[in-house]
C-alpha cells in the first residue's frame, strides 16, 4: 500500500476475517480529508456487549416501569418496543407519555455494578491515545454513567469531553438533530471531518446521512450504514491506522 500521508489511497482494500476495513471493496477517491474529531458511543462500544452491562440496564428500565409507574409486567416489553421505535429511546418515550422524572430514571436504570464487571484496559487506552484527533463520548446515557464506565476501564484521560442525553435534550440518537447538537457542543462545523463510532446501525445510518464518516463496532462483515467495520473498538488500531496522520484519508466514501 502506498504511503497515505502523500497522494491518494489505492482503489481497492484487502478484506480479512479479523477486520473488514470498509463496507465495499472498491472506492473512488477524489479529494483529501482531514479528520479532527472522533465521536465514540459508550455502552456496548467502549466495552464489549458480552459484558452484559447493557442487558442489566435494559432490565432495570423494565423494573422502573413496573415499580415506579405500576405497569403490569406483561405489557412492558411491547410498550418499551413501541416507545423505542417512536421516540428513539425508552426514556424519551416515557418523558413524553408519562412525564417521568428524568434524573430519577437515569439514576435508577444505571444502578448496575460497573466496577465489578469492567476492569482497566491498558491496550485500548494505548490505541485511543495513539490517535491525534479529539475524542468525545457521545451517548444516550448520562454523563454520570459514562464517567463510571470510563473510570472502571481507566480511559477517562483519553476523552476530551462527554456529550450525553441531558445535553442533547429533547433529542436522542438516532435523531439527526442530536448529531447536529453534538457537533455544536464540540465546536465542529463540518460533519465530514468527524468520525462517529457506534454499535448501532440505526445511529450510524443517521450520522452518515448528515455527513459523518462512520464505523460500526461489533460486526464481522460490511454494513451499508458504516464506512468501516470492526469486531471490537480496539481494532481501530488497524482499521483506522491511516487516520493517525493529519490529512491521511481521501474523500469519496459515499460512493459505496
Amino acid at each position: 500500500m502506498k504511503d497515505t500521508r502523500f497522494g491518494v489511497l489505492p482503489r481497492r482494500f484487502p478484506m480479512t476475517r479479523t477486520s473488514l476495513r470498509v463496507k465495499c471493496p472498491i472506492l473512488r477517491y477524489t479529494q483529501r480529508v482531514r479528520l479532527t474529531t472522533f465521536f465514540i458511543d459508550l455502552d456496548d462500544t467502549i466495552y464489549p456487549a458480552s459484558s452484559g452491562i447493557w442487558t442489566m440496564i435494559r432490565d432495570r428500565m423494565s423494573q422502573y416501569m413496573h415499580d415506579r409507574l405500576g405497569l403490569p409486567w406483561e405489557q412492558i416489553p411491547a410498550l418499551r418496543r413501541t416507545l423505542f421505535e417512536t421516540y428513539g429511546t425508552t426514556m424519551r418515550g416515557l418523558q413524553a407519555t408519562y412525564q417521568i422524572d428524568t434524573q430519577d430514571f437515569l439514576a435508577y436504570v444505571h444502578d448496575v455494578p460497573v466496577r465489578e464487571i469492567l476492569h482497566p484496559d491498558p491496550e485500548l487506552k494505548r490505541v485511543l491515545l495513539s490517535f491525534p484527533q479529539r475524542k468525545i463520548i457521545f451517548t444516550n446515557a448520562d454523563a454520570h454513567h459514562a464517567v463510571r464506565v470510563l473510570d472502571a476501564l481507566q480511559l477517562r484521560e483519553c476523552f476530551e469531553s462527554i456529550v450525553d442525553i441531558v445535553q442533547i435534550a429533547p433529542a436522542c440518537k438516532p435523531q439527526p438533530v442530536s448529531f447536529q447538537t453534538a457537533l455544536r457542543i464540540a465546536g465542529e462545523n463540518d460533519p465530514g471531518s468527524c468520525l462517529f463510532i457506534d454499535d448501532s446501525p440505526h445511529n450510524l445510518a443517521a450520522a452518515k446521512t448528515i455527513g459523518f464518516i462512520t464505523m460500526l463496532v461489533g460486526a464481522s462483515s460490511p454494513h451499508p450504514a458504516a464506512h468501516y467495520t470492526a469486531d471490537r473498538l480496539i481494532d481501530m488500531d488497524v482499521v483506522l491506522s491511516d487516520f493517525r496522520y493529519p490529512a491521511a484519508r481521501t474523500d469519496g466514501l459515499t460512493k459505496c
